[in-house]
């Protein structure tokens, strides 16, 4: 009998490409976290922007249970990649990164460029962005998943991802 043949590709430009424009383009995503007492997961849909070294970033209250969950333990996931008007949605690029969440000081010095950053892509935010129970979080990539369509994945590393 043959030996399996892995379905994994070699990862090229092609697919770092495709892959840095997903996250790029997303101006949301679903984030996976653990339940905190279960350690179940959980997913929740997320706003998503990047910082200007290209690491995603999230706005979120301290009342969402992704909040909670991600304090407990920074481990999450985020699946980028909608699919189009047309044909199965299973042939649309999609993008699993693996993350880990940091917390980022409202009085730091990272805050203020990426309140300026976040508003600049996500104008209605303005409305919400300084209450007190809201801040960001960096969710800096561990490694990622392509699925560029049938036949098309590949394993990405945090430096495919992030041009590093």
């Amino acid at each position: 009998m043959p030996d399996p043949v892995n379905p994994i590709r070699a990862t090229d430009d092609e697919a770092r490409h495709l892959a840095r424009g997903l996250l790029a383009e997303a101006r949301f995503a679903a984030l996976a976290v653990l339940h905190p007492a279960t350690g179940a997961p959980s997913v929740s849909r997320v706003a998503l922007g990047l910082d200007p070294q290209g690491t995603p970033v999230t706005l979120i209250s301290t009342l969402a249970f992704h909040t909670g969950a991600l304090k407990a333990d920074p481990r999450a996931a985020l699946l980028v990649g909608e699919p189009g008007p047309k044909g199965d949605p299973l042939t649309h690029p999609r993008l699993s990164v693996d993350v880990r969440a940091r917390f980022i000081d409202r009085a730091g010095p990272e805050h203020g460029a990426l309140r300026a950053a976040w508003l600049a892509r996500h104008p209605k935010a303005k409305l919400y962005v300084d209450f007190a129970d809201f801040g960001f979080v960096a969710l800096n990539v561990q490694g990622a998943s392509l699925n560029g369509g049938f036949g098309k994945a590949y394993v990405l590393t945090a430096a495919d991802l992030l041009g590093g």
